[in-house]
């Protein structure tokens, strides 16, 4: 497996490869996130880890920036794990087209399960409520949240 990493902090580096590096694996590390688009181009990955600050190009315009080039033909789909500061930048990464988001601090369990989901084709996605439960339809759920919204109260 070949993973590009985009980031400018040293422990990430080495939180990252330790966790997925193993036999055969190779990884490609940018230190500015306007290279990313030329690493792809040059040796497509098979899964681009982006933190949502890279130098001077952060994770979330790179992603856009990498779905962009890949709508017009330029490159090829790569999937991405985006890297986020806190739970607030949940929008951000939504919003981009990352097929998967983690809040750091990073530990190599959901590093692994993370970078797995993505690879076989799904998301991963920290922090997001939680699926309804089986019998419970999207349209209940939906419903049941447009409900729970509070009405305002008057002094009587």
């Amino acid at each position: 497996m070949h993973i590009l990493l985009a980031t400018d902090a040293d422990w990430i580096v080495e939180e990252v490869t330790g966790a997925l590096g193993g036999e055969g694996d190779t990884f490609t590390v940018c230190r500015d996130g306007r290279a990313v688009a030329g690493q792809v181009q040059d040796t497509t990955p098979d899964l681009a880890i982006l933190d949502l600050q890279i130098g001077t190009m952060g994770g979330m315009a790179v992603t856009m920036d990498l779905r962009l080039d890949e709508s017009a033909g330029v490159l090829p789909h790569v999937p991405v794990l985006m890297l986020l500061d806190r739970q607030a930048d949940l929008h951000l990464a939504r919003r981009c087209g990352a097929e998967g988001w983690m809040i750091k601090p990073l530990d190599s369990l959901r590093l692994g399960k993370a970078a797995n989901s993505v690879l076989d084709g799904g998301t991963y996605t920290e922090g997001l409520p939680a699926e309804p439960t089986s019998g419970t339809s999207d349209d209940e759920a939906d419903e049941a949240a447009d409900s729970s919204e509070e009405e305002p109260a008057t002094a009587g």
